[in-house]
């Protein structure tokens, strides 16, 4: 079986450093199950191929122990399986724990990545192929292979060559990898038990929990064991609920504290609302919706059709909906209204036929490394009509008396923009995706450091 990654980051042979393999070496490594081989078909400053080639001995693995003619003729040695897998744990073991003493930045650098599996098994279909990957934000290109090409009547097989597009750190791919190949294989090679539990948690942190397809991931790579996956789904949840909603309370209320002084809040709800009408968006969707402040205002306005509201923080939609309940508005309202729990990093059907997206105060949370996901969840997969952003300018915060210099507004932000930096990333992005923006302060404009809050309303060229 092959699995070869390629990238086009410039120099393209860092690749080498990241997996700790030279590009001008070909490498062995021996297994219980076989061989691993690791070569590099092409190495340049423009391009660098990776390639793992595993070589499984049948008769290896069942030497000293009983077996039938099934475990000696069988497809493991030819697919991608919980083999694969084991090698990557074992031949990449330094590059999957994100570690690299040569180039330590190049670690959490997000690189343009192709991983290419050129015989997967896909138990569930190109379908759930889809399923897994593209939540995570990768391109998916997958050609079925017929059963017998001599005899085309027999229809097509469940396995795939299978490539795997994403911009993204390299630990990050091999990660889903690892977790995701037994997964589509729906098998392992090997007694599973309590210890799966960790590698499953440990190599699907920062992405499991919030997938839209964890439950049947985590059912699959426990080998459908109900008491194992019981307890890992619990786990799971108790991360999600690790995700403190207390705390985002209290720092929420900070924030608003700082900003109350000039109803910097209500401005900025009056403001995406009007300029929601302008654009004539009936059905929108509010991403990050948190508490439901700005749901609270549209879903009592008639001029909108359908409103929706999405956050990863199902304590967060609790208290929307509880907030939502003592308005005590008619059926008819309330029946405009959704909430749907999910992550703004992962690609999702639900986010698609809306006329506008709202994302307010939420690009500041979001960690820049997956920034390049979020936007291709919101501008290339759900693409509304219209998109409002807005986000604080860092540049006012030196009038907020309570805040202390060079403090955020919120500790849970993880950056706050400047007005360059801001309208340079929007540009960028509407030239990309085939909108045009433009931006709009909110609050009063300060002659030296502009407005407390910046807007900017993305518009699909059609």
């Amino acid at each position: 079986m092959l699995l070869s990654i390629t990238t086009t980051y410039y120099p393209a042979t860092d690749l080498g450093y990241l997996l700790h393999k030279h590009p001008d070496r070909c490498q062995s490594f021996p297994l219980s199950f076989g061989q691993a081989h690791i070569f590099y078909p092409e190495a340049n400053e423009q391009r660098c191929t990776a390639t793992l080639l595993l070589d499984i001995d049948p008769v290896k693995l069942v030497r000293g122990r009983s077996a039938n003619l099934e475990q000696y003729v069988n497809d493991r040695p030819y697919v991608a399986s919980s083999f694969l897998s084991v090698a990557i744990a074992q031949v990449f073991s330094t590059a999957l724990a994100g570690r690299c003493k040569d180039k330590p930045e190049l670690v959490q650098t997000p690189v343009p990545l192709v991983a290419k599996l050129s015989v997967l098994p896909c138990r569930g279909g190109e379908g759930f192929l889809r399923q897994l990957f593209e939540p995570l934000g990768y391109t998916v290109t997958a050609q079925n292979h017929a059963l017998d090409e001599t005899f085309p009547d027999w229809g097509q097989s469940q396995y795939y060559t299978v490539e795997l597009q994403h911009t993204l750190p390299l630990a990050e791919l091999l990660s889903h990898l690892y977790v995701l190949i037994p997964v589509l294989d729906d098998d392992k090679h090997y007694w599973v038990g309590d210890e799966e539990i960790e590698k499953l948690l440990r190599h699907g942190e920062g992405w499991l929990t919030e997938h839209p397809a964890r439950e049947a991931i985590t059912r699959r790579y426990l080998k459908r064991l109900h008491r194992l996956t019981r307890t890992a789904l619990a786990q799971l949840a108790e991360e999600d609920e690790l995700d403190p909603d207390s705390t985002q309370e209290n720092h929420a209320e900070e924030e608003a504290a700082v900003e109350k002084p000039i109803s910097l809040n209500q401005q900025r709800l009056n403001a995406v609302v009007t300029t929601l009408k302008e654009s004539g968006a009936k059905r929108v969707i509010d991403l990050g919706c948190a508490q439901g402040n700005l749901l609270r205002t549209l879903v009592k306005d008639s001029f909108f059709e359908q409103v929706t509201g999405v956050d990863v923080s199902y304590r967060s939609l609790e208290v929307a909906q509880e907030r939502l309940d003592r308005l005590h508005l008619p059926r008819t309202q309330l029946e405009r209204l959704q909430l749907i729990q999910g992550a703004l990093t992962y690609q999702d059907k639900r986010f698609t036929g809306y006329d506008a997206a709202t994302v307010i105060e939420v690009i500041e949370h979001l960690d820049l490394p997956r920034f390049a996901v979020f936007e291709r969840v919101l501008f290339e997969f759900a693409q509304p009509k219209t998109v409002i952003v807005t986000t604080p300018n860092i540049e006012y915060n030196v009038r907020f008396e309570k805040l202390p210099a060079g403090k955020l507004r919120h500790r849970d932000h993880r950056f706050e923009w400047t007005r360059q930096e801001f309208q340079t990333w929007a540009k960028q992005v509407a030239e990309r995706f085939g909108y045009a923006v433009k931006f709009q302060a909110i609050g009063e404009e300060d002659p030296e450091v502009g407005s407390p809050t910046q807007m900017g309303v993305f518009s699909h060229q059609i």
